[in-house]
Formats: structure tokens, sequence, C-alpha cells
């Protein structure tokens, strides 16, 4: 009975050692490879690495992660025009996360995640100078907010109207670039100028290119303060 004792007691024991090294392990390859992401990616930032499952140990003899999470509070991706547009609170979950000994290179075989670009960051790409729509007007979009119900309200100011005129407007995906497109035109003061050129202040486009690892846009969604954004990828590399 002593013996059995004394082993139960050894087995606690060397358990919570493996315990403790699993998990000094885990915090070393995270900060490795936030350190290399942020490097390889160019960022202002370490971004937040999370390896998930249990144990660690094990995941690593075989060469593979089965899960791990990447936070990026703010990227610059890129537009296609030389401009770079701000990406907020990106995240993305890695599943099949393969890496060499050092963590100097990753690939994981797919991915999935959230980010979202702020209505501020949105209206760069709107037509913010003003532009002849016709019958002697001028107009430029001011503003962009949540219409509700998925909807983006565009605000439109018309030289001949001392306010703003609001559109809603519906958002989405076409490759790697966001659409914006009023489901209605507005009439300035009973003037209905040609559906062309009210078209070409209220609809717009922003390209989106260059996102970490190749991930690439999936969905876009207008919200309360942003368009929410899923993004997707194959073959994706977070590092090397």
């Amino acid at each position: 009975m002593r013996a059995l004792r004394i082993l139960l007691i050894v087995t606690v024991i060397l358990g919570g050692l493996f315990v403790l090294a699993d998990r000094l392990a885990v915090g070393f390859a995270e900060d490795e490879a936030a350190d290399k992401l942020r490097t390889s990616e160019n960022l202002a930032e370490t971004p937040d690495v999370s390896i998930k499952g249990f144990p660690f140990l094990t995941q690593v003899a075989g060469g593979s992660l089965d899960d791990v999470e990447v936070g990026i509070d703010d990227y610059e991706a890129d537009t296609g025009d030389g401009r770079k547009i701000r990406i907020d609170n990106l995240r993305a979950n890695m599943k099949g996360v393969e890496f060499s000994g050092d963590y100097s290179s990753a690939t994981a075989d797919s991915a999935t995640g959230t980010a979202r670009i702020t209505y501020e960051e949105l209206l760069k790409a709107a037509k913010s100078e003003p532009q002849d729509i016709g019958l002697g007007i001028t107009a430029k979009v001011v503003s962009l907010a949540d219409g509700g119900n998925g909807k983006i309200k565009v605000g439109v100011k018309p030289s001949i109207l001392p306010q703003t005129v609001y559109v809603l407007s519906t958002v989405t995906v076409d490759g790697d670039t966001v659409r914006v497109h009023a489901d209605s035109l507005p009439s300035f003061a009973g003037v209905r100028a040609a559906e062309n050129e009210v078209r070409s202040i209220t609809d717009f486009q922003q390209k989106i290119e260059g996102l970490p690892g190749g991930i690439k846009l999936d969905q876009v969604t207008a919200a309360k303060d942003g368009v929410d954004i899923t993004v997707k990828g194959t073959d994706v590399r977070l590092a090397g």
C-alpha cells in the first residue's frame, strides 16, 4: 500500500512537471512565432499568437499544430493604387499549421477570420471632391454610417441644397474589392439627374490587397461602427 501511495505521488509530481514544461514551451513558441510574424509582415506592433490544444509538446513532435489563433489590432493593407487602408481587429484562426524547428516559417492548411474597416477609412475611397452630375449640379459623399439591416447610409452633399441627402446602400465583396452600391437614387430639391452621373458619386469601391499570409476577402456586412469583413484562405503563410 505504501509503495502504491509513493507511486501515485511520483506520478502526480511528474504530471505537474510535464504540464509546467508544456506551458513554458508553448509560451516560448508563441513569442517566437509572434516576433517572426511581425518581421515578415512588417507590422508596427507585435501581434498576438495563441497556440491551442494540449499537450503542445506532442504536437511539436508531430511537426504540426492543430489550431493557432493570430490577432493583429491595426494592419495596413494595400489598395492597388499606392495607398494604404487600415484594417482593425484582424483575428484569424489557423488549422493544421506546419512549421520549421526555429519557427522561422509556418504554413497553415486553412484559415478563417474576421476584421473591420471603419466608416472613416472606407470614406477615403468615396468621391470626396465635388463631381459634376449634370444640370449644373455638383455633389460629393460627405459621410458613411450604419443604415441598419446590413445597409450603409451614404451622405451626399449637393451644391443646390444646404443639407445632406442620404441614401441606403448595399455593400458586397467582389474578389479583392469591396463595393458600395446605392439601392435607390436621390433627387435634389425635386431635380433628378441622370442615373449614371448620380451613381458616379453614390457608388464606389475599395480594393484590398496584401492581407497577412495571403488570406482573401470572403464576405462583408455593414455594422454599427464600420464594415465587418470575414476572410479565408488555404496554404496560408504565417511566417517565412
